[in-house]
C-alpha cells in the first residue's frame, strides 16, 4: 500500500519545529478572519516541503501576488469559487497546482465535481462547520464510498490521533487518497502545532 502524504495547515507560530518533521505540506492560511491568518515570512522552507497557500474567495490578484511572495507550490481555494474562476487562475499562475475544496456534512452530491474536474489538480474534502476549515470534527467518510474519479483528493476535517485507525481501513479501500490534511486537532492554540503529536500521526502513516 502505498504511503499517504502529509499536510500540516493553520501554521502561525512553530514553523521551524513542523518544519522540522518535514511534512509533505505545510499549509498557510491567508483568510484575514482565520486566528490562523499567516502574515510572516516563508523564505527558509526547504524545497522538498511544498507551501500550501489557503484562500477564500480571494481575487487573482491577491492570489497572484501572495504566490509570488511566498513562493507557493499549491494553491488550495476554499470558498465558492467557480470552474471557470479556477480555469483562469491556472492560466495566469502559469498552471500552478490548484486544489478545490468541497465540504461536506450528512451527505454529499458527488456530481458537483464533475464541472471542476479539467479544472483543477485535486480536491479536498473537509467537514462543513461554522468556519472555512479547522471546526475539529470530521465528516461521515462512508459518503466517499462512492467516489469514482481517478482524481486524487486530501482527506481533511477534524482528523486527531484517535483516528489512525480510520484512516488506515479508508486507505485499504483503494480510493485516491494523496494526503492527510491536519489542522486544529494537532494544535496548542491556534496555528501552535503540537509536534509530538504530529511525529506520532507520521509514524503511523
Amino acid at each position: 500500500m502505498k504511503r499517504v502524504k502529509l499536510k500540516v495547515c493553520g501554521i502561525k507560530h512553530n514553523l521551524k519545529e513542523v518544519i522540522a518533521l518535514q511534512p509533505e505540506y505545510i499549509g498557510f492560511i491567508f483568510y484575514d478572519k482565520s486566528p490562523r491568518f499567516f502574515d510572516a515570512e516563508t523564505t527558509a522552507i526547504p524545497e522538498d516541503v511544498l507551501k500550501v497557500g489557503v484562500f477564500v474567495n480571494a481575487t487573482i490578484e491577491n492570489i497572484s501576488k501572495r504566490t509570488m511572495t511566498h513562493k507557493l507550490n499549491v494553491i488550495q481555494l476554499h470558498g465558492e469559487e467557480a470552474p471557470a474562476f479556477c480555469e483562469e487562475l491556472k492560466k495566469t499562475l502559469n498552471k500552478k497546482e490548484i486544489w478545490k475544496v468541497f465540504s461536506i456534512k450528512d451527505s454529499f452530491d458527488l456530481l458537483q465535481l464533475r464541472e471542476y474536474e479539467n479544472v483543477v489538480d485535486k480536491f479536498l474534502f473537509d467537514t462543513q462547520g461554522p468556519e472555512k476549515g479547522g471546526n475539529g470534527f470530521k465528516f461521515e467518510w462512508s459518503l466517499l464510498k462512492s467516489y469514482n474519479s481517478t482524481k486524487p483528493f486530501i482527506l481533511s476535517g477534524g482528523i486527531g490521533l484517535e483516528d489512525i485507525p480510520a484512516i488506515k481501513d479508508i486507505l485499504k479501500i483503494g480510493l485516491p487518497i494523496h494526503a492527510i490534511d491536519v489542522n486544529s486537532k494537532f494544535e496548542i492554540s491556534p496555528g501552535l502545532k503540537n509536534t509530538t503529536d504530529l511525529k506520532k500521526l507520521q509514524n503511523e502513516l
